[in-house]
This record gives C-alpha cells, structure tokens and sequence, in this order.
C-alpha cells in the first residue's frame, strides 16, 4: 500500500456535516483536557499556599512551578503509551482514555486536603495527580490532530487542524474564565480558604460533556484503511526511530517546530501572567481579565494562519514567527512594564539598589539563606526589586561590607537585624526612595495597550503553532503518525516548555532582574529557528509519500 491510497482514496470518505462533528468533539475535548492542565497553573499563588507552605515566598512559587513542570516532565511516556496504542487500536478510543484520566486526575487535585492537614501527603498526592496529567496530555494532543488532520482535505487541512491549536488556547481563557466567575460568586476570603478548589471539580462537569460528545465520533478514515488492508505498524514506538529519514524528522519536530513553539507559548500566557502578577504588581483580578481579552484574540489568529498555511506552507509561518519572536519579544515585555508599573521603571531608574557585601549568595531553593547578604537578596526578590552586588566594601569597616545596602544616594546598615525587622526597614528604605508597593490598576488606556502587546506575542504564537498539527500529520507515515508526532512534541513542550515556568522564575530570582528569564525563550527560539530553516521543506502542503526507494520498513501486524 502505498501514502496515496492511505490518504488520497479513502474509502468512507467523511462528509460535512461529519467533518463538523470531528473538529467540534475534537476541539471541545482538547479545550477541557487544557482546561484541566492550565487550572493549576492559572490558582498557582493558592495551590501553593495550600500544597506548598514555605517560610520563602520565593521558594514557595518555585516549588509550585516545579509541580507544574512534573506534569510535563510526564507528556513524553504519556505520548509513547498513547502514541503506541493510538497506532496499533486506534485514534478514537485511545483519546476517549486520555480525556477520562485527564477528568479524574483534575477532579482529585480539589480534593486533596491541605499541608496543614495532612502535611507532606498533601504535596506528595497532588504531585501524583500531576503525573497523571502529563501521562494524559501526553495522549491527547496526538489523538485529537491526527484524528482531525485524517478526516480533513488535503486542502484545508491547516485551517481545519488550527482549531485544535486554538482550543489551546481555549483551554487557558476557559481555565481564567471559570476563575473570574468563581470569585464573583464566592467571597474573597472564602475563595482563597476553599473556593479555588471548585474550578478543579468542574473538571467532571466537562469530562461528561467531552465523553458525550467524543462517544459519537467514528474512526478515523486512514486507520479503518490501514485496518482493512492489515498494514499496520506490529511496534509504532520503535519503528518510528527505523522508518528511513525518521530520525531527522524527529529531531526537526523536537527542535525546529516544538522547541520554537513552545517557548513562546509559554512565554506568551504563563509568562505574561505571572509577570504582571509578581514584579508589576497588577491586581491579581485585573491581571486575569487582561489574559482572558488577549487570549480570546489570540485564539482567531491561529485560525488564520492555519488557513494562510494551506496557501503559503507551513514552513513560511513559522520562520516568520520565529524571526520576528527574537526582535520583538524584550520590547514587547518592557512595553507592558512600561505601561503596567511605570513608576517601578522610574524608581529604579532614580534610585538604583545596590547591594554591598563579600557573602552574597543566594539559593532560591532554600528555605532560609545561609548569610545576611543573602537574606538581603531573598528580600529584594520576594518584592520584585532589581539589584546589583557590589563585592566591594562599601565603607572601612566589616560590618558596613557585609550587611549595608545602597538605595539611590542614601547607605542603609542592617547589621543584626531579625527577618521581620529587616523586611520592614528594606521595605521603608525602598519607599522613602520612591518605590510603590501597593497594588497596581493601570488606567483604561495601558490596560487597553497590555492587552495589544499580550496580544502580539499570541500572534508570534499562532504563527509558530497555527499550522504545526498539519506540518507534523504530513512529515510522518500514516501507520506509525500518532507515535512519531506525539514523542518529539511531548519531550519538546514536556520540558523545553513545560519547564519554561521553574527556569524562567529561576533566572530572575538569581539574577534579580525581572526580564531575565526571557533569555531562556530567546535561546532556545533562535536554535529552533535554525533548525527549521535547514530541516523544514517550503512550498505548498503536501502529504507524507513513501519514496519507490525506500520500501517502508514498517512491520505488517500479525493477524
């Protein structure tokens, strides 16, 4: 059998009206299985409060990312699972599974009792719950852009397949969303004590609806013909690392379409948010309404370049995002401080703060540091407060060397002071200086001007992932696709991306400068980039054709 019959003479062809059903079940699911996965990102701050107690703000943030990236960590053997069965039982049912776990896992993490109650069991449960998600997620991506991209018109296959990458997206405003209504209706004080837990149990609500509606699918068109003609692959997972030129195809998704992706993704919504949260100060209410607007944009624009992608190919959008990603990515961020706190920018602009001691280390993981300096720097982290280290004594004397700090013109000393009394004094020193701590509600205007720049970075989103499940459905042969898709881009947003979070915060905690962590984006764009340039093929869409020189090596399952 050759990629033609597979996919150009399908018998059983869909029709529109089943075409409709496929991408509206497909997206509905994806929309609630991200939901799940994002609504623990999205309460962060209050997870952590009740999962991760810790006497460091700082390490408290971490040690919730850290739980956020152990999901991810998981998609890889989540994809090689799935991947397997999804090659060898078929795309329907193998995401009837995912979308299941992803239910139940969600629904458990709202009823974990807190630390306070059960103390490390807590942590330890709902890291499990995590796991079980990323082993989910792993499944699910795979499943639901195959399962569209087999039913779609070689035609339209990128507008049609962009909706999964719009649900996405989806999944994150519904997560914001669910959380803006649960916090008008439940008090404030008791969301924070119990409330949060409700958009967790939601999950079961969406899990019914997502069952509902994935039940009435039917298979996809290229396995029942694969099925029919006995030509299925016996092991997906290892032949997807044998089939001639796999190998390179794989390493090109991992880095050249994932590793790119991703990063600006999370960059995009995770990023944006919890700097507006964290160093800009933004009131946590006003912070979700403005990625609720700039995600409800940002989804309409991955349509669009999934459409334009069936005219122009899928390598030009990405290249595109990419570039304009390494250009625009800081001014974008230092426009929305701009706008979000310009009096933070100002402030350290005038009165710079500059930290003098021969013992400043600093370990974001630990719960206390081990010198006064140190002390110092976790402070001027915990308030988002950029900082330099002077080793140089500042003074004569040893005292003033090791615990004296500069803010603008005026030399504070510390010496001996206990953690609450040098919290307040810094506190004090930053405010006589200028510095406003209070929480921020920018004007109409920035907040109009935030949610154009969030939005800018969706549209240098949707151009790297608008068209990406179309572009891996076409790299890869039909019989081992769900496989050879599903690993390279679970490792690439598993940890390039799903990591982006810890390491980001990382960066600035060590550094102390709150655009620090885009680095990381940067790197990792600018390396995808040039792989994507050297290993993507341009011009029009074409499907997957198996080479007359190359005889596939797939293995005939056994009767």
């Amino acid at each position: 059998m050759n990629a033609t019959t597979i996919e150009g003479d399908v018998p059983h062809a869909p029709s529109a009206s089943d075409i409709r059903l496929v991408i509206a079940a497909s997206s509905a699911g994806t929309i609630f299985e991200w939901y799940d996965f994002f609504i623990y990102g999205t309460l962060a701050a209050l997870i952590g409060q009740a999962f991760f107690p810790a006497g460091n703000e700082t390490l408290q943030i971490l040690l919730v990312w850290a739980g956020f990236a152990v999901g991810f960590g998981f998609r890889p053997l989540g994809a090689i699972l799935f991947g397997y069965l999804g090659d060898r039982l078929g795309r329907k049912y193998t995401f009837l599974v995912t979308v299941t776990l992803m239910g139940v896992a969600t629904a458990g993490v709202g009823l974990v009792p807190s630390a306070a109650t059960i103390g490390l069991a807590a942590p330890a449960i709902v890291i499990l719950f995590r796991i079980m998600q990323g082993l989910a997620l792993g499944g699910e991506y795979g499943g639901a852009a195959v399962y569209v991209a087999e039913h779609a018109p070689p035609e339209k296959r990128g507008f049609y397949t962009s909706f999964i990458q719009a649900s996405v997206v989806g999944g994150f405003v519904l997560s914001i969303l669910v959380v803006l209504v649960c916090r008008a209706v439940i008090p404030a004080a008791e969301f924070e004590a119990w409330g949060w837990r409700v958009p967790f149990l939601l999950s079961l609500i969406l899990l019914a609806i997502s069952l509902w509606m994935r039940l009435k699918l039917s298979e996809s068109p290229v396995f029942k013909a694969m099925k029919e003609s006995g030509e299925m692959a016996r092991n997906p997972f290892v032949e997807s690392f044998t089939y001639p030129g796999n190998k390179k195809r794989i390493f090109v998704a991992l880095f050249g379409i994932t590793g790119v992706l991703t990063t600006i993704w999370y960059t995009a919504f995770f990023s944006g948010m919890s700097f507006l949260r964290g160093p800009m100060r933004v009131e946590p209410g006003i912070v979700e309404w403005v990625m609720l607007a700039a995600g409800v944009i940002s989804m309409g624009l991955y349509l669009v370049v999934g459409k334009w992608s069936d005219r122009v190919g899928r390598k030009r959008p990405i290249i595109i995002g990419a570039a304009a990603t390494l250009a625009l990515m800081f001014p974008i961020f230092w426009g929305i401080g701009a706008l979000a706190n310009p009096g933070l920018g100002a402030s350290a602009q005038a009165a710079p703060v500059v930290v003098h001691g021969t013992d400043c280390t600093y370990d974001p993981f630990a719960s206390r540091q081990a010198s006064a300096c140190g002390r110092m720097l976790a402070d001027l982290t915990a308030l988002g407060i950029h900082y330099e280290v002077d080793a140089r004594p500042c003074a004569p004397t040893a005292e003033c060397a090791a615990n004296a700090i500069t803010v603008g013109e005026r030399l504070h000393v510390y010496s001996g002071m206990e953690d609450d009394a040098r919290k307040a004094a810094l506190q004090g020193w930053l405010e006589q200086a200028g510095y406003d701590f209070t929480p921020q509600s920018p004007p109409l205007g920035a907040l109009v001007g935030i949610v154009a720049l969030l939005s800018a970075m969706g549209l240098l989103s949707a151009l790297t992932y608008g068209s990406v499940a179309a572009l891996l459905a076409e790299m890869f042969p039909p019989q081992i696709r769900y496989s050879s898709m599903s690993i390279p881009y679970h490792i690439g947003a598993g940890y390039l991306g799903g990591f982006l979070p810890l390491i980001a915060a990382y960066i600035v905690a060590t550094t102390g400068d709150p655009y620090a962590g885009l680095w990381y984006t940067w790197v990792a764009v600018a390396f995808g980039l040039a792989v994507a340039w050297w290993g993507l093929d341009g011009g029009p869409p074409r499907d997957f054709i198996i080479q007359s020189a190359e005889a596939p090596p797939v293995s005939p399952a056994r009767p």
